[in-house]
């Protein structure tokens, strides 16, 4: 009991700290992208760390649905060398590009002619891929829809971020709970339980501190009041310094 309660309010601090989304959504930012862009499909590859693979989680048109539960090497393909260098790619002409992959794009029952690729990446990394198939009016992409796809991806990221700790919050769960499982009767009392819970929750995701955010937050519950102030305090003046470097940015 005192795991779960412990799990609750690592899962209650990443709830609050990244609201958690899903897969409709991602799929409603798919068809938003679809519909301005005016193309075939649109689809959203998010990687799955524990796999090294991009995982097509959501897409948008009639070409796009095959596409969805598909999962491709995180090296491999257009969408794969996009993750990996983190540049967007437009290409004119699938077939001539050795990057294609025509037969995973057989799989999914449309083999486009044109395709473009954009990262979605924010200040803590890459999360996934988003790509785009044939615009409606049998034009190639060019610059402007790269600059259009690339401003979309950004809110696409966001969202993203909320589908990887939704999927990664039954990891704890499940983690936590076989680890339970596995020790000897007695043996994990409360400091223990925290000290698992936490190791489990600086392993979910290397690349973003949301975790180890909520993790802190968790182990606060146990805190004496006054330190808790002073966490408050500490986190107020972060607030802060965050603020005046985007402000300053924005000037810039």
């Amino acid at each position: 009991m005192d795991a779960l309660v412990a799990v609750a309010v690592r899962l209650t601090a990443a709830d609050r700290l990244a609201h958690l989304a899903g897969d409709p959504a991602l799929r409603a930012v798919a068809e938003a992208v679809a519909s301005v862009l005016r193309v075939t499909a649109a689809s959203v590859a998010l990687h799955d760390a524990a796999t090294a693979r991009l995982v097509f989680r959501a897409a948008a048109g009639p070409a796009g649905v095959g596409i969805v539960g598909l999962s491709i090497a995180a090296h491999e393909g257009i969408a794969g060398y996009v993750f990996s260098t983190g540049q967007a790619l437009a290409v004119a002409d699938v077939a001539m590009d050795p990057r294609f992959e025509r037969t995973t794009a057989e799989r999914t029952g449309y083999v486009p002619r044109s395709l473009l690729a954009v990262p979605l990446v924010d200040e803590a990394g890459i999360v996934g891929v988003m790509e785009l198939l044939d615009r409606r009016d049998g034009a190639p992409f060019d610059l402007i829809d790269v600059e259009i796809a690339t401003r979309m991806a950004a809110a696409t990221t966001a969202v993203a971020r909320a589908v990887t700790v939704d999927r990664e919050a039954g990891q704890l769960l499940r983690t936590v709970m076989a680890a339970m499982g596995e020790a000897a009767p007695g043996s994990l009392d409360d400091p223990a339980v925290e000290a698992l819970i936490g190791a489990v929750s600086e392993r979910l995701a290397t690349d973003d501190p949301l975790w180890r955010l909520a993790d802190r937050v968790g182990r606060l519950r146990a805190a004496d009041p006054d330190d808790i102030e002073l966490a408050i305090d500490w986190l107020d003046a972060l607030l802060a310094h965050s603020g005046r470097r985007a402000l300053s940015g924005r000037r810039r």
